[in-house]
């Protein structure tokens, strides 16, 4: 087994633990422990500090996939790359914080009338970007070292089962909102010292700065390439969040039901996050060695498994959503349909896989700036457009376009440019199988209990996805793999 798949399957076993943890604290805990508004604050909250954290980057996450393979070098401590890599978000955050202070009031003039509640938290946020910024910095150091696990675990695993523990204590009546508020704030900023206490272990802390090795790849060209990455990162954050903060405006309670229908979702890209982790760097060898060849397949592998696993949690979703909001007060249901809007935004994502990756560490990243910036404007028009209209769910269905669009524009100028797409055939007999499912779950009716009916739901759409899957041969690879593991199994050969 290669180490990308070794830390695939870790990073996607850590992710799937996270989603069922986090699928406890978004459907049961929050909902039915917490208002609608307090639901809102503090997913607009994580949602701010993102935002923040990516303006304060200055696009040096990408930079550190681009460039680390030129100084990777453990004896001579990489040439002072993570000196670098923390000390320019780290002056773009002092400059963020500025301006965040300096907008205040037109953030009031913004939220006062209908989501008071979130400027009586504004300071809260900037020690929250900060921790946030400097996990995502760690983040990239770790994933070009190929060290995915222990951020996978801390984002996706650790930073819930703390939220768990700290919306129980508040459930038992053990703290007012504010201190639920506080600590919920360090739980989630202390993820970036888990990182730091790791990067020591590692014996990859080496903060001391380099001259010699600015002679590798001149600190000009890093930081031009990171400007270029920084507005597109900045579009595709607007793209990814400008829906919570425009509904937010309209009301916090609207955005505890949008986030948390947005959370329902979350399953579908696990496998995208979990491979992505590691195929980013894998994409920048790539690139350096010009293999062309090694770059498509890999294009197509991450995307047939994106999709087999992506469009079986779409259908389980789907054909439980009632199910699922039995569990949360009535008012949630109106997030119903977000869920749909949401769940086909992911499935592209996933479907055209690795192109954000490939075009982003490539010549052509200047291209890749181009369409978020025009894609970035078309999701701020159509969320002005549909948001007063249709409410969340002119949001999601927003979200939908914008998402649909980029990618799919992605994709076409991979092909056209470097002569690579990742789909076969096998893609479009996993759609055929996955409506089949989907079909016959719906023409099962309710059984009369919840749990014994998402229980026997889910069981026909495993078995009939699955056996499908395997029968019509969707994706090769994977029957190899399946008869090799029950030959290890029972030395039985098929």
């Amino acid at each position: 087994m290669s180490k990308l798949q070794r830390e695939g399957i870790w990073n996607t076993v850590i992710s799937y633990a996270g989603i069922a943890i986090g699928y406890v604290n978004t459907i049961l805990l929050f909902p039915n422990f917490l208002d609608e508004s307090q639901v809102g604050l503090t997913r607009l909250m994580l949602t701010i500090s993102v935002m923040f954290a990516q303006f304060s980057a200055l696009g040096f996450v990408n930079t550190s996939v681009r460039y680390f393979p030129y100084f990777r070098d453990k004896g001579r401590r990489h040439h002072g790359f993570l000196f670098l890599l923390l000390a320019v978000p780290l002056l773009g955050f002092a400059v963020a914080t500025g301006l965040y202070l300096l907008f205040k009031p037109a953030v009031v003039d913004y939220y006062q009338h209908n989501s008071p509640l979130i400027l009586q938290y504004y300071y809260y946020i900037i020690p929250l970007a900060l921790f946030t910024l400097l996990f995502n910095m760690f983040t990239a150091y770790l994933r070009s070292l190929y060290k995915t696990i222990v951020s996978s675990f801390v984002q996706d695993f650790l930073l819930r089962i703390l939220t768990t523990l700290l919306i129980s204590v508040y459930a038992l009546g053990g703290m007012e909102f504010r201190q639920f508020v506080l600590l919920y704030v360090i739980i989630n900023s202390a993820g970036a010292l888990v990182l730091l206490v790791y990067t020591i272990w590692l014996k990859q802390l080496f903060l001391r700065p380099s001259l010699a090795g600015l002679r590798i790849i001149p600190f000009r060209e890093m930081f031009y390439y990171g400007i270029f990455t920084f507005f597109g990162n900045i579009s595709t954050t607007i793209i990814t969040t400008v829906d919570q903060v425009m509904i937010s405006s309209y009301s916090l309670s609207a955005n505890g039901i949008y986030t948390t229908a947005f959370f329902m979702t979350s399953a579908i890209l696990v496998p995208a996050k979990s491979i992505i982790k590691i195929a980013y760097p894998q994409v920048a060898d790539f690139w350096k060695d010009a293999d062309m060849a090694g770059m498509e397949k890999l294009y197509k592998n991450v995307t047939m498994v994106n999709l087999i696993v992506g469009l079986l949690l779409f259908t389980g979703i789907w054909a439980n959503i009632d199910n699922l909001y039995s569990f949360m007060p009535e008012t949630y249901r109106a997030g119903k349909y977000v869920v749909l809007f949401l769940s086909i935004a992911r499935i592209v994502d996933l479907a055209t896989s690795l192109n954000g990756a490939i075009l982003a560490t490539s010549d052509k990243y200047r291209w890749d700036l181009g369409f978020n910036i025009v894609l970035a404007a078309l999701t701020i028009w159509t969320n002005f457009y549909f948001i007063p209209r249709y409410g969340i769910n002119g949001a999601a269905f927003a979200s939908m376009l914008s998402y649909s669009l980029m990618n799919l524009a992605r994709l076409f100028f991979v092909q056209a440019v470097y002569k690579i797409q990742p789909f076969t055939w096998g893609a479009a007999k996993l759609v055929l199988v996955a409506a089949i499912a989907l079909a016959a779950a719906y023409l099962l009716p309710f059984l009369g209990n919840v749990f014994l009916d998402m229980a026997v739901r889910s069981l026909l759409i495993t078995l009939l996805y699955g056996g499908l899957s395997i029968g019509f041969k969707v994706y090769p690879a994977m029957n190899v793999w399946l008869r090799q593991q029950l030959y290890s199994l029972t030395g039985w050969r098929i």
